[in-house]
């Protein structure tokens, strides 16, 4: 939590553009399905992490994330990542 005020205000402005995504019963259950191919591939995808991907796939967003168990999971989904340049130069 921001302990200055005025950047706590400055943060939630910001967010405050982005569209919010809610999932739905269907989400969740394509994601247990993601999570369980990924399993049966040897990747491991956390329970949120399996809805975060699946979400993104539903609404052809692209993932910014350096987390590797996404790296994973997108080998074995459609889903798509982004990972910054720092990031990969490791």
């Amino acid at each position: 939590m921001c302990r200055l005020p005025h950047k706590r205000a400055q943060v939630i402005s910001s967010f405050a553009a982005l569209a919010l995504i809610q999932p739905d019963r269907e989400d969740h259950i394509a994601a247990a399905s993601l999570r369980n191919a990924c399993r049966a591939a040897g990747a491991q995808l956390g329970t949120i992490e399996a809805l975060i991907a699946q979400l993104c796939i539903r609404h052809s967003l692209t993932l910014l994330t350096t987390d590797r168990d996404f790296v994973r999971a997108a080998k074995h989904s459609k889903l798509k990542l982004w990972s910054p340049p720092s990031a990969t130069a490791k």
